[in-house]
């Protein structure tokens, strides 16, 4: 356990709210927290009564964290009656639902004005939740979708309906129709995103908060340091390696760049990577992280979710493209290192890994938890708690075993007074852990509500199948067309929307096509639209992890943004790979599944070498232009094809070594 007696770091701290507040913030993040806890491992609790008090909770935390007016300006008398207000609506939109949730369900379908009035402030409160926790972007999306709900002949907007394009154009809803289906039904706010932030995502969110206060980062960042500083560009390496443990605790590309990067960005820096190159690497990798099993940020709850697939099997199949992406990234920066003639550091400058083992292997242990309780088919939500049990255990005795027999050793002598101040910090700790998981799980879990009114409004209108039919036009048919205008609505989406929300959001407008029109397996449908909705982390103008590596590196924004674009193609390339092989996913003869995963490992290292003209050596431009057919090759559904593709980028690769050997003996004879 790291300072025990250190203060825990709780993110969206503001100077400028009274202690009051704060006190309240804490108390209901951990009520928050602790009935998160009890729903999960002691008594689970029906749908409605376990998503209403979850929103309930997480929007009185936001409004308590967030003044109206923003962070950094004081609330004063107006901002105190309008955050009292919307405190109010919180309160009211999960406390109706539990304290009538029998009568309500009675009269499905003849809903009562004061269940119609009581949906209209839960609707509001939402969007103005979210957008004080997310961004004004969910609020306007949110909006817009109620809008269009409303526009058609029959709708409470009838002449906007008049503005809709043929092919969007729907009858119109009236105001108790929208609120009976965003509020009183399961398809709305209360519909299957909440439902997984409220269960899988909120607990292993706590759990990474509890690995980040006990010190989990730091042995996961010395972890990678230990195993790779010696190499060339050793800092780059250990940042991709800790990205994608560090992806699996925070939940968070941007959160991942400024914690890992803070240590990494200046290491790289100092060793010769430029500032721009060290903020794209920390961002690329960082995005990588999202995509990295056993959490994959949210999205392997949700997958599994939409696909009804276990969660384990959803991991399982996620390993072999993830480790394609973090080998492109690692690639990549071996590559720059080799360019620029970069060493490791030296070893007095790294942590040992005996070292590094000794401080920190009770964090494994959790994680080992974690994974076995899988392999078991528990419950993914069970398992969390499991999880968080085992690593508050293991974090005790760990302490207690240094404050009993280690410590009198070094002169500290076991006492009345401190043992008391010990408890007190372990009990600090425990508080820090439960407040921080809670104010974590905000963001996340207001996406997730308006992605309900969102995915609400789209079952209502029927806009999803709409949706299709407009693919089908634009593309003729052409799946690759196809793929390209997901990628590009995923970016559009990635603008105002965050991860989970995007992926949510645009699997309910383009899954049904890309499956029944297209005939791309199910859960290869998800993986594609989840993954694609990375790339706003990464792709220029809206490049938000790119962005936050910008700071830290002291670089400009855009360039840093076009480097992370760079250094993620895999983000791109892998789910065209998946849907041209679909036998890494789906499973097939073994022979096939090797040769499969060996010629994507060949693609996208020569990829990498083609784009960067270098490899072993400098790559020439003819040998470069070789390589382009061949990689497009390898997607192409032919054996034959194929191979003849996987064979010129071996001669190219071995000719571009024994060109690196050639080059070494005539420097060394010289």
């Amino acid at each position: 356990m790291s300072d025990p007696g250190a203060p825990p770091v709780v993110p969206g701290s503001q100077a400028n709210h009274a202690r009051p507040v704060l006190w309240l913030i804490t108390l209901v993040a951990v009520g928050l927290s602790l009935f998160q806890l009890y729903s999960a491992g002691i008594q689970p609790l029906g749908l409605f009564y376990q998503r209403s008090v979850h929103l309930m909770l997480i929007m009185t935390l936001a409004f308590l964290m967030l003044p109206v007016f923003g962070p950094r300006r004081r609330r004063g008398l107006l901002g105190w009656a309008l955050d009292g207000l919307f405190l109010a609506g919180a309160l009211l939109t999960g406390g109706y639902l539990v304290l009538y949730l029998d009568d309500i369900i009675n009269r499905a379908g003849f809903w009562s004005q004061t269940d119609i009035v009581v949906g209209c402030i839960a609707t509001v409160t939402v969007l103005e939740a979210a957008r004080r926790a997310v961004g004004v972007g969910m609020t306007v999306i949110g909006a817009i979708a109620i809008l269009y709900a409303f526009a058609g002949p029959r709708g409470e907007l009838p002449w906007l309906g008049q503005w809709l394009p043929g092919i969007l154009e729907h009858r119109g809803y009236n105001l108790d129709r929208l609120v009976g289906q965003l509020y009183l039904g399961q398809e709305g706010i209360f519909g299957l995103p909440m439902g997984v932030a409220a269960t899988y995502i909120f607990i292993f969110v706590l759990f990474g908060a509890f690995l980040e206060i006990t010190g989990a980062g730091k042995f996961f960042i010395d972890l990678a340091y230990a195993a790779t500083g010696r190499q060339r560009g050793g800092p780059a390496k250990a940042a991709v390696i800790a990205s994608a443990g560090m992806g699996s605790i925070s939940g968070s590309a941007i959160a991942n760049v400024v914690t890992t990067g803070a240590f990494t960005i200046p290491l790289m820096k100092r060793l010769g990577y430029k500032p721009h190159q060290a903020g794209g690497i920390e961002a690329a990798a960082s995005t990588g992280g999202q995509i990295m099993p056993p959490l994959m940020g949210a999205g392997a709850f949700l997958i599994a979710e939409y696909t009804r697939m276990p969660y384990l099997e959803v991991v399982k199949v996620s390993i072999l493209p993830a480790a394609m992406y973090f080998g492109t990234v690692y690639l990549f920066v071996h590559i720059i290192a080799l360019k620029q003639g970069m060493q490791g550091m030296a070893r007095s400058e790294l942590p040992q890994m005996r070292d590094v083992m000794g401080a920190g292997w009770h964090f494994l242990l959790p994680l080992l938890v974690l994974v076995w309780l899988l392999v078991m088919n528990m419950s993914p939500m069970r398992v969390g708690y499991y999880a968080i049990l085992t690593m508050l255990a293991v974090a005790v005795l760990r302490f207690a075993v240094w404050f009993l027999f280690i410590a009198p050793r070094q002169g500290q002598k076991v006492t009345g007074a401190t043992l008391r101040e010990a408890v007190k910090s372990g009990l600090a700790k425990l508080v820090g852990g439960l407040e921080l998981g809670a104010r974590n799980a905000v963001a996340v879990s207001m996406a997730c509500a308006v992605a309900g009114v969102i995915v609400g409004v789209v079952g209502l209108t029927g806009l999803g199948l709409k949706f299709s039919s407009m693919m089908m036009a634009f593309s003729g048919g052409n799946l690759l067309l196809a793929l390209i205008m997901v990628l590009l609505a995923s970016l559009v989406l990635g603008m105002g929307l965050p991860v989970t929300a995007s992926y949510i959001v645009l699997i309910v407008l383009v899954g049904p096509a890309l499956t029944a029109e297209f005939g791309v397996p199910l859960l290869i449908a998800h993986l594609v639209v989840f993954w694609y909705s990375q790339d706003s982390n990464v792709t220029p103008p809206i490049a938000l992890a790119g962005f936050a590596g910008a700071a830290i590196a002291g670089a400009k924004p855009m360039e840093t943004g076009f480097q992370a674009w760079k250094f993620a193609k895999g983000l791109y390339l892998i789910p065209l790979f998946m849907v041209y092989n679909p036998e890494i996913i789906m499973g097939g003869p073994w022979p096939l599944l090797v040769w499969t995963a060996c010629t994507g490992f060949l693609a996208l290292g020569a990829f990498a070498a083609a784009l960067e003209g270098y490899l072993f050596t400098r790559l020439a431009w003819p040998l470069r232009a070789v390589l382009l057919p061949s990689i497009v090759a390898v997607f192409y559904p032919d054996l034959r094809v194929e191979a003849a593709g996987a064979a010129a980028m071996a001669l190219v690769i071995v000719g571009n070594w024994l060109l690196s050997r050639r080059e070494l003996r005539g420097a060394g004879s010289v």
